[in-house]
């Protein structure tokens, strides 16, 4: 089996973490915003994956969940997920909440909940996320963490 690594985006990454967002057609527009935290995945092949969070206090924005296309279906992308939440409960965040148009039964079964866009906390829908980049179609799905 192979080591797997979570280390934080760096400057020198930024580019490969933009490419696979835009191949896999997820907002790229505000990446460089403050308040934006990535982390990759990669084994001694490479590059895996990438997660981010975005924003400051108990409420925090889920995003930027990709598996490169010839990693996928292996769970990575959970285990992604499941790094992210610890990192965001290390970090003080009670609540994680997201928006898909394509992954919402893949956060369904990590006990992500459906929720009223309309009632999102300010710290969320003031995000680009929320505000303009992503569809109103878009699924809202929030866990508890605390």
């Amino acid at each position: 089996m192979s080591r797997l690594t979570f280390s934080p985006v760096t400057p020198e990454h930024h580019n490969m973490l933009r490419l696979a967002l835009e191949a896999a057609h997820l907002p790229t527009d505000d990446l460089t915003e403050p308040d934006r935290f990535f982390f990759l995945l990669s084994d001694e092949d490479g590059p895996i994956g990438f997660i981010g969070l975005e924003g400051a206090g108990p409420d925090r924005l889920l995003r930027s969940l990709v598996v490169l296309p010839d990693r996928k279906r292996k769970g990575h992308g959970g285990l992604l997920v499941a790094h992210i939440e610890a990192f965001a409960r290390q970090a003080g965040v009670e609540r994680l909440h997201l928006l898909t148009t394509t992954a919402a039964d893949f956060f369904s079964v990590r006990s992500y909940w459906p929720a009223d866009r309309a009632n999102g906390p300010a710290a969320i829908s003031g995000t680009a996320q929320f505000a303009s980049l992503c569809p109103a179609s878009a699924a809202y799905l929030v866990k508890e963490l605390a």
